[in-house]
């Protein structure tokens, strides 16, 4: 086993030990992946301010998201088809969230189902929640989350239509992969993959199948989601599916000042500043540099988030420092599980937290929540307009 220090090992083990299909799955963006490249190059842009000469003992970096405490204000990020980066993979990525102390969301395109999750971990997760045309369907899978007691609700805003993600289309991504010349040829050099696989929970989309009139098994589902994502989703609709959850919602994939305002005039107790990852909207802006102007429009109106690009403890000080209440991660994670399974989950997170830590010590801070823009090193045009 390598030594592990940065995210970017867990990368290298994520990649040799899952099939490509899955791994590209994690590691792509849509069309030609400028917005999935800037999300992370971004980030490089802002320098940090080295303090000197400064009392760095007794540093914390707990904090809050949405009211619940925190070991440090990351939440583990909505990932479809995480159990096929490893078996029972959503079980395994909350258990480790759960035993470091950060929120775990789980996606409607999860793997192991909202039921599963909740049997297998103690506390409440956040549930993240796709609307689809099948408002029958929809509105079980918000009772179902009731059901399990999940402590937030996260709508996804940003996919009504799937953006066109070549590498997927080109690997024929499924859950589970189609047994094709391909893929049983990238399987075979994947077999430690297919033994823990083949005593895994699931193998499908545990939220869905089974859950769907029509949706009995894997052959039924691509038709029917491919068809499910509702093009017609607008404000109303959010507003109703806020009032039937009756709880905490954070609506993700907030990218725009003026959709932000909208969102915050909802009653949301989060936004999620996020482009999907660059899955969705290439030539979109990276989430840091608009978060700046996200702020600017809603002010102390709702606690605002940011997701894609992070991968360290120093992209979450300085989406903290420029403004951000807590930050989401994705990758970084799935990274780990791909990896080492849970143990690389609790690995990325004692890694981003080490980072986080020392950081803010170099930079004269001994509290995560009293960073701000006085610790960075911002370019002047970081922040220029854009002619819209």
């Amino acid at each position: 086993m390598p030594v592990i220090t940065n995210i970017a090992d867990l990368k290298r083990l994520h990649e040799r030990r899952t099939p490509r299909m899955f791994y590209d799955y994690c590691e792509s963006g849509s069309w030609t992946e400028q917005t999935f490249r800037e999300n992370t190059t971004d980030f490089e842009k802002i320098r940090l301010r080295q303090k000197v000469a400064v009392d760095m003992t007794g540093r914390t970096t707990e904090s809050t998201m949405i009211g619940q405490p925190v070991t440090m204000p990351v939440a583990l990020a909505p990932v479809g088809l995480t159990g096929m980066q490893c078996a029972d993979g959503e079980i395994k990525a909350a258990r480790a969230a759960e035993a470091f102390g950060v929120p775990f969301t789980l996606s409607t395109m999860s793997i192991n189902s909202i039921e599963d999750v909740a049997e297998a971990t103690s506390k409440p997760f956040w549930f993240q929640l796709y609307t689809m045309k099948d408002t029958d369907f929809t509105s079980r899978l918000i009772e179902r989350a009731k059901a399990a007691k999940c402590s937030a609700l996260v709508i996804t805003l940003d996919l009504q239509i799937l953006g066109q993600r070549h590498k997927d289309l080109k690997n024929g991504l499924s859950a589970p992969p189609k047994m094709t010349p391909k893929t049983l040829a990238n399987l075979a050099t994947k077999w430690r993959w297919g033994i823990e696989m083949l005593s895994a929970k699931r193998r499908h989309f545990g939220n869905i199948v089974g859950h769907v009139q029509g949706v009995s098994d894997m052959s039924q589902l691509g038709a029917w989601t491919a068809e499910q994502f509702d093009p017609q989703l607008d404000w109303g609709k959010i507003e109703k599916l806020m009032e039937q959850w009756g709880g905490k919602v954070i609506l993700k994939g907030i990218l725009d000042p003026e959709d932000a305002r909208l969102a915050a005039k909802m009653g949301a107790d989060a936004i999620t500043v996020s482009n999907h990852g660059g899955r969705q909207l290439d030539g979109a802006l990276s989430s840091i540099r608009m978060l700046p102007s996200i702020l600017d429009a809603v002010g102390s109106d709702v606690e605002v988030h940011l997701d894609s690009g992070i991968r360290s403890g120093q992209d979450v000080l300085k989406a903290l420092a420029m403004g951000a209440h807590g930050t989401m991660i994705g990758r970084a994670f799935v990274h780990g599980l791909g990896a080492m399974g849970q143990q690389g989950v609790e690995s990325a997170l004692q890694i981003i937290q080490k980072e986080l830590d020392i950081t803010m010590a170099l930079c004269g801070e001994t509290d995560v929540k009293k960073l701000g823009r006085h610790n960075l090193l911002i370019p002047e045009d970081f922040e220029g307009r854009w002619q819209a």
